[in-house]
């Protein structure tokens, strides 16, 4: 059976990495795609865990390539998804994660109609600005730009299927475990899974 794909945005801040993290840790069905991007890793980043780090000049030559799923300037910086990295995990059977933006998660609904969006937003504008402070990464001008940038952000939460709440962890990773296995038992992927089972259930008992 062919996996399906989910796409998992969040503004800046909302715990959108914690959340997935813990959900791949919970279900070894779910594939995450490590996307690339053209800024230079973070303090504690590794390449090919957290990104694919390229220089401006190689992502602008994979674009050009045709090698992204999607791409799309982010805060300054690219961010993509390299095809590669999705339709293999796809064919052999796994649900494939793409923990990108709002402008990322068009282009892949655009060529992906049947994708599955999962918007994730923090309690209040208060939590995402601590939740941004605790990072201990970023200036006080760049916190109010992402700051800035998470409202616009959060206006494109009507074009995904499913919207979470971060207040609770544990409970934002139950409802977002629940997407995944309810999509599992759509009656398209059931039939698919047990048709032998269903075929025999149906037929005709011998005479």
């Amino acid at each position: 059976m062919r996996g399906s794909l989910f796409i998992v945005a969040a503004p800046s801040g909302a715990g959108k990495s914690s959340l997935v993290n813990a959900l791949l840790a919970r279900d070894p069905d779910i594939c995450l795609s490590v996307s690339y991007t053209s800024r230079p890793p973070r303090p504690g980043e590794k390449d090919g865990e957290h990104y694919h780090y390229v220089d401006e000049l190689e992502f602008q030559r994979m674009i050009a390539n045709g090698d992204f799923f999607e791409h799309a300037l982010v805060h300054g910086d690219w961010k993509g998804t390299a095809r590669g990295s999705v339709e293999p995990q796809l064919a052999r059977g796994l649900d494939v994660l793409l923990e990108i933006d709002w402008q990322g998660a068009r282009q892949v609904r655009d060529k992906v109609g049947e994708a599955i969006g999962i918007f994730i937003l923090p309690p209040s504008v208060e939590a995402l600005d601590q939740r941004m402070r605790k990072r201990a990464q970023d200036s006080e001008d760049t916190i109010a730009k992402r700051l800035a940038a998470a409202r616009d952000e959060m206006s494109h939460f009507g074009e995904f299927d499913y919207l979470i709440v971060n207040e609770d962890f544990e409970t934002a990773l139950d409802e977002l475990a629940a997407i995944f296995k309810a999509s599992r038992l759509r009656r398209s992927a059931q039939m698919l899974r047990h048709d032998r089972l269903i075929r025999g259930l149906l037929a005709e008992p011998n005479a």
